[in-house]
């Protein structure tokens, strides 16, 4: 055997544990995933039968299942735009000479910090009907008349949930721009300001295209943490109310779990793995575009 030979021998040799160790743990469950999304299969045990493509085109025809990607697509544009406008605003605050920046800068991580779970309980308690603090608030200057229940309410519940994930969130973006902000020529904006380029025209000609990239990239990586979003809208509304914030995450649990169809929820469930496959594609594009040569 070459050298060359032995050297790859000895490669695949030391990642050959964790090769099944990966196997046993994604493979193996992903494998039985397929096959009983082309049964008939349910939770409570029985008689398996095989039933082809059944299962996918009653996913693809079923109100409920379009419903929640209608929701889940909804969900993703408002809170991925709100996030990369926000972050970026707050990115470029955080860039300005401010006294006590480090302390906003580390101030900054606590919400990203937190646990989905906290977030989503404490936002529950701000949207409480009875007691929470944004009805007194909106009571006391006068905006409301009464207090209402914004996570009750078919019309206001995916945007409380919204608010609730933006607000988490946010600070990632607003790192990764942060981050790229330090790359950022200051000899170059101090030159578009001696020019006369008001704030506008120095962010657009000068700061945006340095911090394109490292935007895109995480306006990528957050489409696909959204499409697959789940814990925080089952711990503050669990889909409802009237399924105005059941996502395909929710759905995909609903049908499996709630309703005991495994093999259907196995169907649904490799349908918004296929939805977020071809999003990790257009993210390892962008990211290949972008690679040095």
């Amino acid at each position: 055997m070459t050298w060359g030979g032995r050297r790859a021998l000895a490669g695949w040799l030391l990642i050959a544990p964790a090769l099944v160790v990966i196997l046993a743990i994604v493979g193996w469950p992903l494998i039985q995933t397929v096959r009983i999304s082309f049964t008939d299969a349910n939770l409570i045990g029985g008689e398996e039968h095989w039933v082809g493509l059944a299962n996918y085109a009653r996913a693809l025809g079923s109100r409920d299942f379009l419903g929640a990607l209608r929701t889940t697509v909804l969900f993703t544009l408002v809170t991925v735009s709100a996030e990369i406008v926000i972050g970026v605003l707050v990115a470029l605050m955080l860039d300005q000479p401010l006294h006590g920046r480090r302390f906003f800068r580390a101030l900054l991580v606590l919400p990203w910090a937190m646990p989905t779970v906290i977030n989503a309980m404490s936002w529950r308690l701000i949207y409480n009907p009875d007691f929470g603090a944004l009805n007194a608030l909106l009571t006391q200057v006068g905006i409301l008349s009464s207090y209402r229940s914004w996570l009750g309410d078919p019309a206001t519940a995916l945007w409380a949930v919204a608010v609730a994930d933006i607000w988490k969130t946010f600070p990632l973006v607003s790192m990764i721009v942060l981050a790229a902000l330090q790359t950022v020529p200051r000899e170059q904006i101090e030159a578009a300001h001696i020019d006369g380029a008001n704030a506008w025209r120095r962010f657009q000609v000068v700061i945006l295209p340095a911090i394109a990239g490292p935007l895109l990239v995480a306006a990528v990586l957050r489409t696909i943490e959204v499409m697959k979003v789940f814990d925080i809208i089952y711990v503050m509304t669990r889909g409802g109310p009237v399924n105005s914030t059941r996502t395909l995450s929710m759905q995909v649990y609903q049908e499996a779990f709630a309703s005991l169809r495994a093999g259907s929820g196995a169907s649904q469930g490799l349908l918004v793995l296929l939805f977020t496959t071809v999003l990790i594609a257009a993210y390892l594009k962008i990211v290949k575009r972008r690679a040095p040569a």
